[in-house]
């Protein structure tokens, strides 16, 4: 008998993210040698992929275009001078927009979170070579659900529990709630998965008021200013709001905390010439300039291949199960024709 898929996927995001470290570890080596076998700077720019004049890197909108700009021109500078060709910056509105300038090749090189590049990866000829590792030299992070210090939610729940969720659940006819973007791993699908899903509940009918606000500033922003009762967040986003708005931050209380989530990935289209491959992995392995990377919440990147988001894609299809589980609208021959498509594609995985 297969164990529940909320189980198995709890502990699947958990060993991914030991996995990882493996992997850097089993991998130093290559990138060392590609370090040193790949060309170098502007010369190396000139005789390699010289009919591609410049490279744009797509930015998830997990912040404002006013606060993501300051933080990442001086990366996006470094990169350039690496690669030996011009790299510019493309930011978004949402992630969606990300995900399409990709795949009608206006971005050449992006970073993502795990839910918006498994769809990447799927739709726009995405391939994930590196991932983030977090200022504190960890691999992971935290999806939250937050609300004001002020609203009587916090009266009504064990905060050293963090059981926020159950509160929720209970009591969504009777609250706003804002998730950050559909694309967005800790924003929506992680919370989709396991406060809503292993419920029995659609979120997008159960709340008195649910809207995307579209980053993790804008939910929290909407929190701090008391403009929704609940909404999604993760940790690396509260830790950057509480450099760049304390105000804001000291309003927020954490009410609930997800499993851990591997940490984001950097992709390229897989149709870039080898060479410039070759050219950007050298900068991100090797890129190690802490004034730069600080304020981005990044310490180094380390290498990474497609499979380490596959416990995101679980996560996904685990979200899909339970919601045709739930689905009360479909024959019971439609729900088991869905049901055995969804596990079709979860054994695929393994």
């Amino acid at each position: 008998m297969k164990a529940p898929v909320f189980k198995r996927l709890t502990s699947l995001l958990t060993a991914s993210v030991i996995s990882v470290a493996t992997l850097a570890s089993c991998t130093s080596t290559q990138s060392n040698q590609q370090a040193q076998t790949t060309s170098n700077g502007s010369a190396s720019g000139q005789t390699c992929a010289p009919e591609i004049a410049s490279i744009d890197f797509g930015i998830i909108s997990t912040e404002s275009q006013q606060n993501q700009k300051p933080k990442f021109e001086p990366f996006i500078e470094a990169m350039s001078q690496t690669i030996g060709r011009p790299v510019n910056a493309f930011y978004a509105t949402d992630y969606a927009a990300v995900i399409e300038a990709m795949g009608a090749n206006k971005v050449q090189v992006a970073w993502y979170g795990g839910k918006s590049y498994i769809t990447a990866a799927e739709r726009s000829n995405a391939e994930a070579f590196a991932q983030t590792v977090n200022s504190d030299g960890t691999q992971g992070y935290y999806s939250h659900l937050i609300t004001n210090k002020e609203n009587p939610i916090v009266s009504e729940i064990d905060l050293q529990k963090g059981n926020g969720n159950e509160y929720i659940v209970e009591n969504a006819k009777d609250l706003t709630f804002a998730f950050n973007d559909p694309e967005s791993t800790s924003g929506y699908l992680v919370p989709s998965y396991y406060v809503f899903a292993q419920k029995g509940v659609n979120a997008k009918e159960a709340f008195k008021q649910l809207i995307f606000a579209g980053s993790h500033e804008a939910t929290a922003q909407a929190v701090a200013n008391q403009q929704v009762d609940v909404a999604t967040n993760n940790s690396e986003s509260l830790t950057a709001l509480k450099a760049s708005d304390p105000k804001a931050f000291e309003q927020i209380q954490v009410i609930w905390t997800s499993p851990v989530i591997p940490s984001d990935p950097i992709t390229y289209r897989k149709d870039l010439p080898d060479c410039l491959k070759g050219q950007i992995k050298d900068f991100f392995y090797s890129y190690k300039d802490t004034a730069v990377l600080e304020p981005l919440g990044w310490q180094a990147f380390v290498p990474a291949e497609d499979k380490t988001w596959n416990t995101i894609r679980e996560l996904n299809i685990g979200k899909d199960i339970l919601e045709v589980q739930n689905d009360k609208n479909l024959t019971p021959q439609a729900r088991q024709q869905k049901l055995d498509e969804l596990n079709q594609k979860l054994d695929a995985l393994k």
